[in-house]
C-alpha cells in the first residue's frame, strides 16, 4: 500500500559536514531511509568551500567542533556568500550562548547529538519550505517587469490576452515547481481546473495529474478516496485499494469543491498536508506521499474560516498560494476570441461550417454579466451554432437566450419612440455639447464594462487606443 517516501524532496543535494566518519554515515542512512537519497558527505571541513563552488547544495547539516576549519568559521562564510543556503547545526555543544551565537551568525536551526531523525526531520522540511518560497520569490521579482508568460504554450488552451490572466500565468510559472499547496478561487465557470493543469505542467513532475471533486463526499468516502483502505477495514472492502494520494505520487492532486470538505474530512487533510503521511481505512500502517496538492473552491474561504464553516489552521495552510481566477465580465476584452474558439468547437462537433455572426453581437455579450462565465459562454456557442439554419447567427436567438429585448422585435420595448423617430438625439429636450455627450457615453460604456477599457471600447466601437487618448483628454 502506498510508496514509504516521505517528505522533504530536496532539489539538490544535502551536504553533510562532521569528521567523524561513523556520523556521517549515520546521518546519512538515517536520511536515506527517509526518502533523503541525494547527499554529499564531507569529513574534511577544508573542503566544504570547494564543494560550494562547484556544487549547489540544498541544505548543509554542520558540525562545531572540527580540526583545521571550524564549523563557526564555515557558518560565517557561508553565511556571506551563500545567504540563502539554510545550514543546520548539528553538535553536542550544549550551550545557550553557542546556539545564541549559531543563530544571530544565521543559522538556521541548532539540533543537540545525539540526534533523534524525528527531531530533524522537521527541522529539515521547514528549511526547505523556506529555500522553496526564496526560490518563488526571486522567479516572481524577476518575471515583475516581464508582460507575458516565458512557457505560453502551457497556457494555450486558457484563450485570453488579458493582462490580468497574463499576470496570473506569470505567478503560477514562479509557484509551479514548489511543494507547497495552491488554492485556488473564482466563481463557477472561470477555468480554475485549466489554471490547476498547467501548473502541474509547469512543476516538471513526472507523477500523473489527479483531478477529483469533494464535493458532497462524507468523511469515510472522503477518506477511502484519497487514502485508500485495507481488506477488511468496512463491510464490502474484500481486498485492499490504494486511493488517489498514491495514484498522484510524484505528480499533482486536484481537489475541486474543497469549500464544501466537512469538518472531519478538513481534519484529515490538514494532517496530511502537515505531515504528508497518512493511513488508508482499517489500517495501522502509515504511507507517506510527495504528491503537490492543488485545490479549488467558489466559496470565499475567508468568510467561511470566519464563521466557524472552515477550520482556520487548514485555511492558513492551503492559502500559502492563492490564485484568484477573475470572471468573465472582468476580462471583457477576451470575448471575440473566446467566441470564435468556441463557435469553431461546435462547427465541427456538428459537422457544420463556422458561421460568422453579426458585428452587433460582441457589445450584445459584453453588455451581459455571465453568471456562468467561461462555461456559460460555450453552452452559448454551442446552442446558437446546434440551432444554425445560415451561414450567420442570428441576433434574436442571443437576446432571447441573454433574457434582452430585441428592439428590431419589440414595438412595445422602450426602444419604439426612439426607432419612429430615427434618432436617439430626437427623444432628448434638450441637446448636450459633443464634449458632454462623449464624456457620459464613455462613463456609460466604462460603467457597463466594469471598466475594462478594452471592453468599452468595443461597446463605443472604436480601439482601445482611441478610448485611452479620449481619457486622457478628460482627466
Amino acid at each position: 500500500m502506498g510508496k514509504k517516501v516521505p517528505p522533504p524532496y530536496p532539489l539538490h543535494p544535502v551536504l553533510l559536514v562532521d569528521d567523524e566518519l561513523h556520523t556521517l554515515a549515520s546521518f546519512d542512512i538515517a536520511l536515506r531511509s527517509h526518502g533523503i537519497n541525494n547527499t554529499i558527505r564531507c569529513q574534511d571541513s577544508r573542503q566544504v568551500a570547494s564543494i560550494l563552488d562547484h556544487q549547489p547544495v540544498e541544505i548543509i547539516l554542520l558540525d562545531l567542533m572540527m580540526p583545521h576549519v571550524s564549523g563557526h568559521d564555515i557558518l560565517k562564510d557561508v553565511s556571506q556568500r551563500f545567504p540563502e543556503l539554510p545550514v543546520i547545526i548539528v553538535t553536542g555543544v550544549n550551550e545557550v550562548e553557542t546556539a545564541v551565537r549559531c543563530i544571530q551568525q544565521g543559522a538556521f536551526d541548532y539540533v543537540l547529538k545525539p540526534v533523534e531523525i524525528e527531531r530533524l526531520l522537521p527541522s529539515i522540511r521547514r528549511a526547505l519550505e523556506v529555500r522553496q518560497l526564496r526560490r518563488e520569490n526571486s522567479r516572481l521579482a524577476n518575471s515583475f517587469f516581464e508582460k507575458d508568460p516565458a512557457r505560453p504554450e502551457v497556457f494555450c488552451e486558457i484563450i485570453t490576452g488579458n493582462d490580468t490572466m497574463k499576470a496570473l500565468f506569470r505567478y503560477c510559472e514562479a509557484i509551479a515547481e514548489g511543494r507547497q499547496p495552491v488554492l485556488i478561487t473564482g466563481e463557477t465557470g472561470v477555468g480554475k481546473e485549466s489554471i490547476a493543469r498547467a501548473i502541474h505542467d509547469l512543476s516538471g513532475r513526472t507523477g500523473e495529474y489527479v483531478a477529483v471533486n469533494v464535493a458532497g463526499l462524507d468523511d469515510q468516502i472522503f477518506a477511502d478516496t484519497l487514502f485508500g483502505h485495507a481488506k477488511g477495514a468496512f463491510t464490502g472492502a474484500d481486498r485492499s485499494r490504494s486511493g488517489l494520494v498514491e495514484k498522484a505520487a510524484g505528480g499533482s492532486l486536484f481537489l475541486d469543491e474543497i469549500g464544501d470538505l466537512s469538518e472531519p474530512s478538513q481534519v484529515k487533510l490538514l494532517r496530511f498536508l502537515e505531515e504528508r503521511e497518512y493511513y488508508p481505512l482499517g489500517s495501522d500502517q502509515v504511507n507517506h506521499s510527495d504528491a503537490r496538492v492543488i485545490v479549488a473552491t467558489h466559496h470565499d474561504l475567508e468568510q467561511q474560516h470566519q464563521k466557524g464553516l472552515f477550520r482556520t489552521d487548514l485555511f492558513y495552510r492551503l492559502r500559502t498560494h492563492r490564485i484568484q481566477v477573475p470572471p468573465l465580465r472582468e476580462r471583457k476584452d477576451d470575448l471575440p476570441a473566446l467566441l470564435d474558439f468556441f463557435l469553431a468547437q461546435a462547427a465541427a462537433e456538428f459537422k457544420k461550417e463556422k458561421p460568422s455572426y453579426p458585428d452587433a453581437l460582441i457589445p450584445l455579450l459584453a453588455d451581459y454579466d455571465f453568471p456562468g462565465n467561461i462555461r456559460e459562454l460555450r453552452a452559448l456557442a454551442f446552442d446558437a451554432v446546434s440551432h444554425l439554419r445560415s451561414a450567420t447567427l442570428s441576433l434574436s436567438f442571443f437576446h432571447k437566450e441573454l433574457g434582452v429585448p430585441n428592439p428590431s422585435e419589440s414595438p412595445s420595448s422602450p426602444f419604439t419612440k426612439v426607432l419612429s423617430q430615427k434618432s436617439w438625439a430626437a427623444a432628448l429636450d434638450r441637446l448636450p455639447t459633443l464634449k458632454n455627450a462623449d464624456q457620459e457615453l464613455i462613463t456609460e460604456a466604462l460603467r457597463r464594462s466594469s471598466n475594462n477599457q478594452r471592453a468599452a471600447a468595443l461597446l463605443l466601437g472604436i480601439t482601445p487606443q482611441a478610448l485611452n487618448q479620449r481619457l486622457k483628454r478628460q482627466a
